[in-house]
Order: structure tokens, then sequence, then C-alpha cells
């Protein structure tokens, strides 16, 4: 039996970036000289791209943006955010105990998030987590992103896991959606960027901190799947 595979959303999940997003959108939207915006302007927004934020701080401040004018953005966004990475950003309390436990144990640890893979892996990198990931996918590593399944089930095949011996934990309705998508169990988080209750969207289990994050809650919810598979 191939070992359990735990993969785990990035920005709200693993990481709190908010501070950083925002910083290198206001030095984006700088550039049409407009009025910084604050986390609370964005919300939920933080964690779902740059193009989404950018659109967002535009129709914040009464600007119209032409969609010509999107590439230079993203790229005075991305330009800034590599330069200043990893900057505040920091791993959540608790998370890197429970990567430990995961790995200690003889799981396999990917990460699956929507952020381009070019930032994704600098940051984990410029964090000192990436020994602990056996494949890191971004929402361009393929040509679907969450909540699609395949992009979920794409990073587990690069992390050497089994679709089937997998849990998702994640911050936000994509993240749960996915794990849905590929019929895997999820663990949600609350202190990310979701714009609702995280326990509104119906994650299979909660946990409010990363202590909770155990070998044996992951296996549980494994042998909860099984039994349910074996049900239908």
């Amino acid at each position: 039996m191939s070992a359990p595979t735990v993969v785990f959303d990035l920005d709200g999940t693993l990481v709190d970036t908010a501070a950083d997003l925002v910083s290198s959108l206001n030095h984006t939207i700088l550039a049409k000289d407009l009025a910084p915006v604050t986390y609370e302007d964005l919300t939920h927004l933080v964690g779902h791209g740059a193009r989404a934020m950018i659109e967002r701080s535009f129709r914040l401040r009464g600007h119209p943006l032409d969609e010509a004018e999107m590439p230079a953005m993203i790229d005075r966004f991305v330009e800034h955010y590599l330069a200043e990475m990893p900057g505040k950003s920091r791993p959540y309390p608790g998370l890197l105990d429970a990567l430990d436990r995961l790995r200690a144990a003889g799981m396999i640890l990917a990460v699956c998030t929507n952020k381009m893979e070019s930032l994704a892996r600098p940051l984990v990198e410029g964090l000192g987590m990436s020994a602990y990931f056996a494949a890191i996918t971004g929402g361009d590593t393929f040509a679907v992103r969450k909540p699609d399944a395949e992009h979920l089930v794409g990073t587990v095949r690069l992390a050497g896991g089994d679709i089937r011996r997998t849990v998702m934990v994640g911050d936000s309705l994509n993240d749960l959606k996915v794990a849905v998508n590929a019929g895997v169990p999820s663990i949600g988080v609350p202190f990310g960027y979701s714009d609702v209750p995280i326990q509104t969207l119906d994650p299979t289990v909660m946990i409010e901190h990363f202590d909770e994050l155990t070998p044996e809650l992951v296996r549980s919810l494994l042998t909860d799947r099984q039994h349910a598979s074996r049900s239908a």
C-alpha cells in the first residue's frame, strides 16, 4: 500500500502572505497613480492571484483598466513581489512541527496552489521549506487549475503518491471543491483568506491550529474514505 499523501494549499494555508501581496499590489497600481488599498479591501481575493487583486483595486478606485494594460500590470506586480520575497510572509504557527510529524510518519507532502509556480517555488524555498515537499505545482503548471480535479491529481502524481490515499488541506472554496472533485477528504483551516467561514464550506474535518494536524488524523480520514468507498 502506498504512503499517504497530504497536499497543502499555499497562501492562507501554509503561509500568511497577505502583507507582501498587498504591498506588491500597491506598488503596481501606483503606476496609474491610484491610492493604496488594504487587506480589508480585498479580503478573499488575496488568495486568488495578481489579476483578481489588480482588477478589484482598479474597480475600487473607479479607474477603468483596459485589458491590454493587464500584462504590464501583472509583470510589475511579479517583479516587485519576487524582489521582496519572502518579505513578511511567514508559516502559520505550528506548521513546521506538523510537517515534521507527517514526514516522520512516512507521509508524502506536496503543495497545490493557484499561485503561479514561478512565485510559489521561490517563496517556499525562501522560507526554508522546500525540502518538505515532493512536488510544488501552481496555477500555471498544468492546463487546468483548482478546483479542477486534474490539478490535484497531477500534483499527487508528480509527488509519487496515490490520489486514493490523499488528503487535501486548505483555507478556501477552491481547495475544498478540488478535494470533492478528486474524491479525496479535506481538512479546512480557519485562519486563511476565505470570504466566508470555512466550516460553512463543509470540509471533511476542521482544525483550528496545526497542532491538530497529526498522522493519526490523516490515517483516520483515509480509513473513513476507504470504508465509504466499499459501502458505495
